[in-house]
């Protein structure tokens, strides 16, 4: 059952802050999840949210600090001494425990680092906050279970037992040389059914996936929804394991991505939060909503070379917001597709094929709509057939064109590196609203000779 947070909750939390009832804040507290305290204490204010956080033990904490939200965090650490920081992150995973300390200032993180009791879990986050938070390197963390192909099942179930201390979930047996370079898996099953004379060289998988420290988190993220991994081993340039990426990461990498791509679909250009200032906010939208106003400018300039033409045949400035907004939609219809099969890698066949798939879908849906506008028009709005025509050939062909952009803008946004989510903001609509309006009036000019 989902946790839901009440009133009567909050209401006692902060009766126990105010009275000091530190054993009561602990009895109520530690039976809950870590992810459900720390959406408790985004309800608080700082001070009270610090208060429960230095009354519960560090094996919590630690965890909580991960769910926190980050401004609620740093205001935390900020009241935390570099010893009290480095208890919670004695607690955590290297790859977690890496990810906090580079939220903190320079000075503050060589404090931290040599107050950490594990000087071979100290060397280990020092190790990761070298590389990109972006890539493989910056997700992975030191805790796995490895053997060496050279040990027969005894000494590996040996030593598997005291790797396994450290390691809160073994997603996979990783197998090494003498130089720890990966060489491949081992079965579990495999390892539980054999002789304990067996070589490990005898029964390890060696058809195995994995990545490289610099692959960019969205690769990562791609291969292990391919092929439906819950962690990944990491090898460095000479093909030594060096760590691992498990699910729990990757999930993270899949949000923010589809976050990304979801305000950039919105017309919004930077990645913000409902929280964040006014100021951020405007930063992120201004530059889309100017594009959208200047496409709306020259939406005008299109209209005002046909005046004339609306003077004499009024009827047709009626149907022009229908078409530029069918163009519109067609246009955010097609890109949607394209850039999720982008992102999804999962697009096949030439460009030349997917535009043809285009043409022929935008006809067929062209006709039917055209009849129902036509059928429509002339029984519900009474308009003289020859407008008829000329609005049902214009949303054909709007259609059409509308859904060659739509496909073709994503491809090469694509292809100059340029992040496809663009194409289904305001971008494509904007363009298509435009072309729409010319192809109307002009495909006007041409029947009805103005």
């Amino acid at each position: 059952m989902e946790f839901k947070i009440s009133k009567n909750l909050i209401l006692e939390l902060e009766q126990h802050i105010v009275n000091k009832n530190d054993r009561e804040l602990e009895a109520l507290l530690n039976d809950m999840h870590h992810a459900d305290i720390a959406e408790i204490l985004d309800e608080l204010d700082f001070d009270e949210a610090t208060y429960i956080f230095k009354v519960l033990d560090s094996d919590k904490t630690a965890e909580i600090l991960l769910e926190l939200e980050d401004d609620l965090r740093e205001n935390i650490l900020s009241r935390l001494s570099p010893k009290e920081i480095a208890e919670e992150l004695d607690e955590l995973d290297t790859n977690d425990a890496a990810d906090i300390i580079a939220e903190l200032s320079q000075d503050l993180k060589a404090e931290v680092i040599s107050e950490l009791n594990d000087v071979e879990h100290a060397k280990d986050i020092v190790d990761l906050l070298r590389y990109d938070e972006n890539s493989a390197g910056g997700l992975m963390g030191k805790e796995l279970v490895k053997v060496n192909e050279n040990w027969n099942v005894l000494t590996c179930v040996k030593e598997m037992r005291i790797q396994a201390e450290n390691v809160s979930r073994v997603h996979s047996i990783y197998v090494v040389d003498d130089d720890n370079r990966l060489k491949g898996r081992l079965s579990l099953k495999d390892l539980l059914t054999t002789s304990t004379k067996t070589q490990i060289s005898d029964i390890y998988i060696r058809k195995y996936n994995f990545v490289n420290v610099d692959t960019e988190d969205v690769e990562v993220a791609r291969i292990m929804q391919r092929y439906d991994l819950e962690a990944i081993p990491v090898v460095d340039e000479m093909g030594r394991l060096v760590g691992r990426i498990t699910i729990d990461d990757i999930i993270d990498v899949i949000r923010d991505e589809a976050d990304q791509d979801y305000q950039l679909a919105a017309g919004i250009s930077k990645d913000v939060e409902a929280d964040d200032s006014i100021l951020e906010h405007t930063k992120a939208r201004l530059p889309w909503l100017v594009l959208a106003l200047l496409g709306g400018f020259i939406s005008v300039k299109v209209l005002g070379l046909f005046e004339g033409a609306m003077l004499e045949h009024g009827e047709l400035f009626f149907f022009t917001p229908l078409i530029a907004a069918m163009a519109g939609n067609v246009g955010v219809q097609s890109s949607a597709i394209i850039v999720q099969g982008l992102a999804n890698n999962t697009l096949t066949g030439s460009l030349l094929s997917r535009l043809m798939k285009e043409v022929s879908l935008s006809l067929l849906n062209g006709f039917i709509l055209a009849i129902i506008l036509f059928i429509g028009s002339y029984l519900l709005l009474d308009v003289e057939i020859v407008i008829g025509v000329i609005v049902t050939s214009a949303l054909v062909s709007v259609i059409i064109i509308a859904s060659l952009i739509g496909t073709f803008v994503p491809l090469l946004l694509d292809k100059f590196g340029v992040d496809p989510a663009l194409a289904t903001g305001p971008f494509i609509t904007t363009s298509n609203d435009i072309c729409g309006i010319l192809i109307y009036f002009s495909i006007a000019r041409i029947i009805l000779g103005f």
